[in-house]
């Protein structure tokens, strides 16, 4: 599908998701941008008319937690993020309620951490929370719960969280709004050449184009933007990122006007390929040859026999989701393995024949089952399981 059809289609949304930056939502002054505010409220109710659910992913929680604080450093330890994301949180939805209000529209909070997507529980009953709110015409707005999360088990940026909400949402768009137009083949605040792309394809490499973070009150950056987008288009959603600051540029994207930067998407997911991708936190690698990059690669996607296998890294028990990566040290797939990494670590290499004795037991003929297995990156960007 081509990029001008793609666009005609998003017409047809009946669901997206909606990630609002830090600098879009706060403007240029100390507070929120209580103008866009209202502007965005008045786009999801003409959106809400059209029978269309909006979610929405939104910063500004700790932007506005260190003004309250009188904290004027952008980088500081954990616990002052912590605190003044715990301050700037009820002031960051209190505004959300009245602009949103003011358009006939109810709100609901959602805090969230990356356990609450890993675990897979949770992540159903999360699931069943939007889905209900959606239902009843309430518009969901998520951010991450920065008070209690901890370095190492963050979203980094609320990109990535948007990413993950749109593939466990089934969105049939994820637009991100920044105070960018859209991707540029170089940062244009410092090369007057740089130009907008309009399209990415499935095997773009647009990593290149994206340097640095997106300002100082941002932890993500280009890089974690595109790595989000990516993300989302190989679960099967389309993504825009375009310039929030524009007037009613949310109903021009749904209009199919060529706004921003359009990310093409793969073919969509089963539901829980799409949690193994996005959401279960791998507990360790699994590295695998290249004859076994193609075995998995093609169309009928074979499983992971100990044949293929290299080596193993970190530590991690049958049953765990464990990272699968190619000669180069890339990730390619993501599976529920059924041995541990000390008994990969014997058969690797294998015939699965010699399993019982090596092992002295029977056990399973696959390391990783391809029903329990999916290709995710470069894996995903040559063939799907």
């Amino acid at each position: 599908m081509d990029s001008s059809q793609t666009r005609r289609q998003l017409k047809d949304a009946r669901r997206i998701v909606i990630k609002i930056g830090t600098r879009v939502v706060t403007g240029t002054g100390p507070g929120l941008d209580l103008e866009f505010l209202d502007r965005l409220a008045r786009q999801v109710a003409r959106l809400h008319e059209r029978n269309v659910q909006v979610v929405l992913v939104t910063s500004g929680a700790v932007h506005l937690g260190r003004r309250a604080l009188g904290v004027k450093k952008t980088s500081e330890d954990i616990s002052l993020r912590q605190a003044a994301a715990a301050v700037g949180q009820p002031e960051l939805m209190r505004n959300y309620m009245e602009a949103f209000g003011a358009h006939g529209l109810l709100t609901a909070q959602i805090l969230m951490t990356q356990d609450d997507m890993r675990d897979r529980h949770r992540y159903v009953h999360l699931s069943n929370t939007l889905e209900t709110l959606l239902r009843r015409g309430v518009v969901p707005v998520i951010n991450e719960n920065d008070s209690v999360s901890v370095e190492g088990v963050t979203f980094v940026e609320n990109d990535l969280l948007a990413a993950m909400i749109a593939a466990k949402a089934r969105a049939d768009l994820l637009l991100f709004l920044s105070d960018e137009e859209g991707l540029y083949t170089a940062n244009p605040r410092t090369h007057e050449d740089a130009k907008l792309i309009a399209c990415v394809l499935p095997d773009d490499d647009v990593n290149r184009f994206a340097e640095g973070a997106g300002g100082p009150e941002s932890r993500g950056g280009m890089l974690k933007k595109c790595e989000a987008a990516r993300l989302a288009a190989d679960c099967g959603i389309p993504v825009v990122m375009a310039d929030g600051r524009k007037r009613n540029v949310v109903l021009s994207v749904l209009e199919g006007e060529p706004e921003g930067t359009l990310f093409l998407s793969r073919e969509s997911l089963p539901s829980r390929k799409l949690w193994l991708a996005t959401a279960a936190r791998p507990s360790g690698s699994v590295l695998i040859d290249q004859g076994a990059c193609g075995a998995l690669s093609r169309p009928d996607g074979s499983s992971l026999l100990p044949v293929g296998i290299t080596g193993v890294e970190g530590s991690f028990e049958a049953g765990d989701l464990v990272r699968v990566k190619g000669p180069d040290g890339r990730e390619i797939a993501r599976g529920i393995v059924n041995y541990s990494s000390g008994d990969v670590a014997l058969i690797q290499g294998r015939h699965t024949r010699e399993i019982v004795d090596v092992l002295g037991h029977v056990g399973h003929a696959e390391v990783i089952h391809r029903d329990n297995m999916v290709l995710t990156g470069d894996g995903r960007r040559n063939c799907a399981v």
